[in-house]
């Protein structure tokens, strides 16, 4: 198996380990075949998209620890799959991206220039950065 590239055509690295994420739980954003949902977008979360998720359905920020899921803040990074991040692309809500942690699979449904237009900065998602992301956005039944 050759290893994976980004969307900059350099080796894919890792997107968060705290949180864990990906499809295979290793960190990074690697797909096949498996997965159906292309988790290949590393994405930094904000309320603005936390919400946003929620209110389209998929809630990521209540944990779930039977599929070994903590539930989202801002300012994690997480592994997005790529026809989320461009349904909140074109709601004008998209979170910002980390390119080299990005799979280049993700250029199958979406731009790179769309993608470089949100990249993340390289302080994105440290707590000074995020400080101003303290409290979760909460799930309104009423969305569903």
């Amino acid at each position: 198996m050759s290893q994976a590239k980004n969307v900059l055509g350099g080796p894919l690295v890792t997107c968060s380990t705290d949180p864990l994420t990906g499809f295979f739980r290793d960190g990074c954003c690697n797909t096949d075949d498996n997965d159906v949902g292309q988790h290949t977008v590393c994405a930094l979360m904000t309320r603005e998209f936390l919400e946003f998720s929620v209110i389209r359905g998929n809630d990521l920020v209540t944990p779930r620890p039977e599929w070994n899921f903590p539930g989202l803040k801002p300012g994690d990074f997480w592994c997005l799959c790529v026809l989320r991040w461009l349904e909140a692309f074109k709601a004008g809500c998209a979170p910002q991206v980390r390119l080299e942690a990005t799979h280049e699979d993700a250029l199958k449904y979406v731009r790179l220039e769309d993608l470089k237009a949100h990249a993340a900065s390289a302080e994105a998602g440290s707590s000074d950065a995020m400080g101003k992301f303290n409290t979760l956005p909460t799930p309104n039944p009423e969305w569903n």
